[in-house]
């Protein structure tokens, strides 16, 4: 098969651009067809988010990052305290 080169490519993708009537991709057809029969309810912009617990303060997560971080430093000074030199 001989491949087309870069001016004849062209060509064709200005031809197929100025097309008058352009087909619909295969899930447009699909959702269309959906839709004829049960059409979608209106969505909000911004819908409420499903399933979200209450939110922790910040302080709570702030103590958490410190106090593991702390925990990181006594280990890790522990093991050079045991280690033999």
């Amino acid at each position: 098969m001989a491949q087309q080169g870069d001016e004849e490519r062209e060509f064709d993708l200005k031809w197929a651009d100025g097309a008058e009537h352009k087909e619909p991709s295969a899930r447009a057809r699909m959702l269309a067809a959906r839709w004829k029969e049960n059409p979608p309810g209106p969505v909000p912009f911004r819908g409420e988010p499903e399933g979200v617990g209450p939110r922790r303060s910040s302080w709570i997560s702030t103590v958490v990052v410190l106090g593991s971080v702390a925990a990181v430093i006594v280990v890790l000074g522990y093991v050079r305290f045991r280690a033999p030199y």
